[in-house]
């Protein structure tokens, strides 16, 4: 496979490269169902064009170290922790109490969209719309109103805070990764070299939250109904709440140890995924031995998002086979360029491009290609990576929500209208997701560059 590289030399396989990955965004950007049949056949591409290497040689990245298998775990492991979570009912019980203490509809709006948020800075965005979104569709029915604007704002506040911490979205996660990031980095951060720490994304996300809740105060501030809850949800098993919970704080902590001294190297690199991993077995193993639930294994394989592992382990294959070739070097080079050299044009260019490309694009594999280049950019200019990466995320992450097309978590939310009978139209999306998104991305936006420049 090799000799075709040979063949092709330097300047052929960077535009073999080039050439490859484009087709391969526009297939992913047109056949949607088939994402990841569309990434794992552009990476097998590029092991036999002989771009991507399948064992070592020279240094630069093989098939297996294309794949950060640290991210793989935790996205795996979260998500099996996740279907236990929701299995419980738990999520619903705890928005039937927000419920049951709002006076009106505009606070059960506002407080189900903040609860929305809090569960998806550590539970994936689309699962916490899933889980949020019909309790909205029930007390719309029960006061006969439409329940279009709940389900919307639910479905853009789980996409904001997606980015909050390092399991909430599959972007923190592809970020951790990049920039070595643990648990704790996206509460404060003090990168190598420098002095002190800065305020994490976590911080940023909730001064976001905040700005563009008041936004929704403005949207709903005319819906006054009294709301009342009949009936409340019961709570089926604890033990996933304590999984979850365990999880987390098991991440924290071992954010603060010295695990390197004590553990091999490769544990080391892996131990979020390994964390992650650990507990979604120990879930697996209570259900089947200790409640004999045999069906928990279908449960967990029918829920279970293949879609987004194998996906993102057909991108991580692409742009690694994209940096080998030398491409990603001159697009880091062309952004350098565009920017003058001036780094707060850069930032500024990162940001809203990415706010721009993300309203009508998936926001994965777009990160997932962003990334390297980030990395370049700031080689190239000599800079830490820090405050370009976090502005990647900030554009990228809360970009998704100023069209209905732009966060998956946004589909999910008009699927279950869609159910309902609701055909949401566009521009009833934009009117509460465009000054909802504009406010959150500027906040983000002058808050990274203020800590992070």
């Amino acid at each position: 496979m090799q000799f075709i590289a040979n063949a092709l030399g330097e300047t052929g396989v960077l535009w073999a490269a080039v050439a490859l990955f484009a087709l391969t965004y526009v297939g992913m950007l047109t056949f949607g169902k088939y994402r990841p049949y569309i990434a794992c056949g552009s990476a097998v591409l590029f092991i036999l064009l002989g771009i991507l290497p399948v064992s070592g040689g020279g240094g630069g990245p093989t098939l297996w170290t294309a794949i950060d298998w640290n991210v793989i775990m935790v996205i795996a492991g979260t998500m099996g922790t996740v279907i236990f979570f929701i299995e419980s009912k738990m999520p619903a019980r705890m928005a039937d109490f927000l419920i049951d203490k709002s006076p009106n509809v505009m606070w059960a709006v506002i407080l189900l969209s903040v609860f929305a948020g809090i569960i998806s800075a550590f539970v994936d965005n689309v699962a916490t719309t899933l889980m949020v979104a019909p309790i909205a569709v029930d007390i719309s029915k029960k006061l006969n109103l439409s329940p279009v604007p709940m389900v919307i704002s639910i479905a853009i506040t789980s996409n904001l805070e997606g980015a909050a911490t390092l399991v909430g979205d599959t972007t923190s996660i592809l970020l951790g990764g990049a920039a070595g990031m643990n648990f704790n980095d996206f509460f404060y951060f003090k990168p190598e070299g420098f002095a002190h720490a800065g305020l994490g994304l976590f911080w940023v996300n909730q001064l976001a939250l905040f700005a563009a809740t008041l936004v929704l105060v403005l949207v709903f501030r005319k819906s006054k109904q009294e709301i009342h809850l009949e009936e409340q949800t019961k709570v089926t098993d604890y033990f996933p709440s304590f999984l979850l919970c365990a999880t987390i704080l098991t991440l924290i902590i071992v954010s603060m140890l010295p695990t390197e001294k004590v553990f091999p190297a490769i544990v080391t690199e892996h131990m979020n995924g390994i964390i992650c991993m650990g507990y979604f077995l120990i879930g697996l193993v209570y259900y089947f031995a200790v409640k004999r639930d045999k069906a928990i294994l279908k449960t967990c394989h029918q829920e279970m998002d293949y879609f987004t592992i194998f996906t993102l382990i057909g991108l991580f294959c692409v742009v690694s086979g994209l940096v080998a070739s030398g491409a990603v070097e001159l697009i880091g080079g062309a952004f350098a360029k565009l920017g003058g050299g001036n780094v707060f044009v850069i930032y500024t260019v990162i940001v809203w491009f990415s706010v721009f490309i993300s309203a009508f694009v998936d926001n994965i594999p777009y990160v997932a290609t962003m990334l390297p280049v980030v990395a370049v950019i700031s080689s190239q200019l000599n800079i830490a990576p820090y405050v370009l990466y976090f502005g990647l995320l900030c554009g990228a992450t809360l970009g998704g929500n100023l069209t209905p097309i732009g966060a998956s978590a946004n589909v999910a939310g008009l699927g279950i209208l869609r159910k309902e009978g609701y055909e949401v139209k566009a521009g009833t999306f934009m009117k509460i997701s465009v000054p909802y998104t504009l406010t959150a991305v500027m906040v983000g936006y002058v808050l990274v560059w203020l800590t992070w420049k």
